[in-house]
């Protein structure tokens, strides 16, 4: 039995940014897969015709994206953020039901990507047709809940009350959902990754495409550039590490510490020539099935998508013990957890695990392991979501 579902999520790639919000996209491909009918609204603020992001004026109402389309209803979005984050949701809640309405028919279920817009943007319309909303934490709202604008925190305990199942990515998340709305509610629904989509047994002639050394042990880091995800240690270890035959690299998309990393490496003895700030999904498979080493310091976390990614392509995993990384890596057995903001302990670790490289293959291995034996892949979740829908509508 099939159902239809209206995703909601502002974080989806487009023709502009590509990168954003790559996991939604991942959930909609996984819903889809399992047979249910997906409509993707994906609202984008409006634009000025001139000047910064004036790029989106051109981004057409409905896209095309990897075989669905994506519908792209504007709203308003006013900036600094830090005041105005708040109307920003009065006005999706006003404009992108209405554009819901007008284009498609009403759904069994919403299933928004986020809390906050997406979930909160269509509270009134799912009670006014009596459709359960099913919203997602990833962590932003749980975790920083009480840093929130007080009109902004409203928001999300209005959502959180009106959602007929909060679905969050950790067992961490769901402890501080659970505060919030009955514990009835929640529901841990991990995301995940896919092993056959990462190039594994490709690593040595990936290696020679690149120039990798074949000896080489490879750290590589994906994420924002920014103080959250532990660039400013990174930064102050770099010039200090003396490891032969090891390689950096570093993925990001964005982030105000990127020029302190950049100088980090100009200081060391590491090389500056595999820093990335854009590159396609092929791309970063590549880079994760190369690697020997993810490198992941952060500050708060969810369940990173990009750690399943590390153990699907049996890439060992150096973070921290923050959010729900604990209940993914295995501290000592599919890679290594040190205190978030401890330089020390991040430079013994890298120092330790770079010339250890027999146990950094062993750990990857294990790290693919539990991947599979959680069923922390993107049919396991489709699975998970597609229960619980079909729970709430019968």
């Amino acid at each position: 039995m099939t159902h239809s579902v209206l995703a909601s999520a502002v974080n989806h790639p487009d023709a502009i940014n590509p990168y954003i919000g790559l996991f939604n996209q991942r959930i909609v491909q996984s819903l889809m897969r399992r047979g249910m009918d997906v409509d993707v609204v994906s609202p984008r603020p409006f634009a000025p015709p001139v000047g910064p992001h004036s790029e989106y004026s051109m981004l057409p109402t409905v896209e095309e994206w990897d075989g669905y389309g994506v519908h792209h209803p504007r709203f308003f979005y006013l900036l600094p953020k830090r005041l105005f984050y708040g109307r920003a949701g009065d006005s999706f809640a006003k404009r992108v039901p209405r554009y819901v309405e007008k284009t498609f028919d009403v759904p069994d279920v919403v299933h928004a990507c986020h809390i906050y817009l997406d979930g909160y943007g269509m509270v009134d319309y799912c009670e006014r047709h009596d459709v359960p909303l099913f919203v997602v934490s990833h962590g932003h709202f749980m975790n920083e809940y009480d840093e929130l604008a007080d009109d902004v925190r409203e928001k999300v305990d209005e959502t959180l009350d009106a959602a007929e199942k909060v679905l969050c990515v950790s067992d961490a998340l769901a402890e501080k959902a659970a505060r919030r709305v009955p514990r009835s509610k929640v529901e841990v629904v991990p995301i995940g990754a896919t092993p056959s989509r990462y190039p594994v047994e490709r690593k040595a002639e990936l290696r020679e495409e690149l120039g990798i050394d074949p000896d080489a042990t490879v750290a590589l880091f994906v994420g924002e550039f920014s103080e959250r995800k532990g660039i400013p240690e990174l930064a102050d270890v770099l010039p200090d590490l003396d490891l032969p035959n090891t390689e950096f690299v570093f993925v990001g998309h964005g982030g105000d510490e990127e020029w302190t990393l950049r100088r980090a490496l100009t200081s060391s003895r590491f090389s500056g020539r595999h820093v990335y700030t854009g590159i396609t999904s092929l791309a970063l498979r590549r880079w994760l099935a190369v690697a020997d080493v993810l490198v992941l310091p952060s500050h708060a976390e969810g369940r990173p998508t990009v750690i399943y990614e590390a153990m699907a392509s049996e890439t060992a995993v150096l973070s921290t013990t923050v959010g729900g990384i604990p209940e993914q890596v295995e501290d000592g057995e599919t890679g290594v957890l040190i205190p978030p903001g401890d330089t020390d302990a991040l430079r013994e670790a890298l120092t330790e695990l770079a010339g250890d490289r027999e146990r950094l293959l062993e750990m990857g291995r294990k790290g693919r392991e539990r991947l599979l034996e959680q069923g922390w892949t993107w049919d396991d979740h489709a699975e998970r979501v597609y229960r619980l829908h079909r729970e709430a509508l019968e």
